[in-house]
């Protein structure tokens, strides 16, 4: 039996089709490199990005497959910590947004989800803490930028 899957549209619109889910982030400094990205996955895939702005004049239309979901994170509309009266800093939203949903998604131990973090480093960093510390997602199954050297050292 062959390892390599075909992706074309008829193997897609298969019930037995294997999908695995993607978890990508993103931000107002990585929506290039989101781009690149989104054209390299086959049409059939899903999962979750997340993509953090300053405020919604930078929201696009994003050519990402169908059966993802996309949720754009306005800074502008968010708060800081609970009570402190301060604006949402970069990362802040984004690594709110993305712990509270893998931990409910990620919660299998067989779990095979990509995982993709394309955001800036303060809200990656934190990301990586929740999925390694607090979920027991295996380091080297998260991709960041190589300059954050988040998941190498670990």
């Amino acid at each position: 039996m062959s390892n390599t899957t075909e992706h074309n549209a008829t193997a897609c619109r298969a019930s037995r089709h294997s999908r695995v889910q993607h978890l990508i982030t993103a931000d107002e400094s990585s929506l290039a490199d989101l781009e690149m990205l989104l054209a390299t996955l086959p049409l059939c895939s899903t999962g979750r990005l997340f993509i953090e702005v300053p405020d919604a004049s930078w929201q696009t239309v994003l050519s990402a497959p169908s059966r993802m979901t996309v949720t754009w994170l306005d800074r502008s509309l968010r708060s800081g910590a609970p009570g402190s009266g301060r604006s949402c800093a970069p990362g802040q939203a984004l690594a709110r947004a993305v712990n509270a949903w893998a931990g409910e998604m990620l919660c299998a131990d067989d779990d095979h989800t990509r995982i993709v973090l394309l955001g800036g480093y303060l809200g990656t960093a934190d990301i990586v803490d929740h999925l390694v510390d607090r979920l027991g997602v295996a380091p080297d199954s998260i991709h960041t930028p190589e300059r954050f050297g988040l998941t190498s050292a670990r």
